[in-house]
């Protein structure tokens, strides 16, 4: 089987019963804990039945819990060495960023996190959607990563425009904040993108929301009572891209800083 955990629990999961979806959830959530916990431990901690979690493993197409268990430790493992290399000096440089926002997020897959700033960089346009609350921290990423590439895109904060998201192609990027409570425009945007065939990256709570489920790549937000959590970790991924990037980021604001002058757009 070449499929990660996370991405056959993505791939199975619409079909899943009500009890397997809870119990997918929190393997997904405590991937540690699945490793290492015996199916009757795994069914209380979901608050389902051990033949509940015995049930999933052959619903995914597995042979059994402990086919299932090899699977999650596996990646277990090998995102818990991710980590470790990434807190090393010559990881990516988001990593220093993080500290500073610790208290807003939850912990951001290194490796997720550094396939999203690629596409940011190298796609050819990229498309930001957020509706509702979302659109304050969706409009400040939008305005941020203009500042650094050009061909930036922003959703409405009601809805979209088909004419635009009839733009996208293969080399695309589309990113959308999805927080409860989930709105039907950010499911409407992630599908109409996957249809075209560009890279989805969800900004969401959890990685089984309604978006999660079609995302390329899910990056976590942590309060989501709160705006902050949306910002920091929308920061984060602008100050990866600017030193990722540095120099084509430093001649577009280079560029911008000129046209401020000229316009007399700031006192100072």
């Amino acid at each position: 089987m070449n499929q990660s955990f996370q991405e056959l629990i993505k791939h199975k999961y619409p079909d899943l019963s009500r009890g397997q979806k809870k119990v997918a959830e929190f393997l997904v959530n405590f991937m540690e804990k699945g490793s290492l916990y015996t199916a009757g431990q795994i069914g209380k901690e979901a608050g389902v039945s051990e033949t509940t979690v015995i049930r999933l493993a052959y619903a995914l197409g597995l042979n059994g819990f402990s086919d299932l268990q090899e699977l999650m430790r596996k990646e277990w493992l090998s995102s818990a060495e991710s980590k470790e290399a990434a807190s090393k000096p010559a990881a990516d440089s988001a990593a220093e960023e993080k500290k500073s926002f610790s208290e807003w997020l939850s912990p951001v897959d290194e490796k997720e996190l550094s396939q999203a700033v690629d596409a940011f960089i190298k796609s050819d346009q990229v498309y930001i959607a957020g509706f509702r609350e979302s659109h304050t921290a969706a409009y400040w990423l939008y305005y941020k990563m203009n500042q650094l590439r050009n061909h930036v895109l922003l959703s409405f904060p009601t809805g979209f425009l088909l004419e635009t998201l009839c733009n996208l192609t293969s080399a695309s990027t589309v990113v959308i904040f999805s927080l409860p409570r989930y709105t039907k425009e950010a499911l409407e945007v992630a599908q109409q993108a996957k249809n075209q065939g560009a890279k989805v990256i969800a900004i969401t709570d959890r990685r089984l929301s309604p978006v999660g489920q079609i995302a390329d790549i899910t990056l976590l937000a942590g309060t989501t009572e709160h705006i902050l959590s949306l910002l920091a970790l929308s920061q984060i991924v602008i100050s990866s891209m600017q030193k990722r990037d540095e120099k084509t980021a430093g001649k577009r604001q280079e560029h911008l800083e000129k046209l401020y002058a000229e316009q007399g757009i700031f006192l100072e």
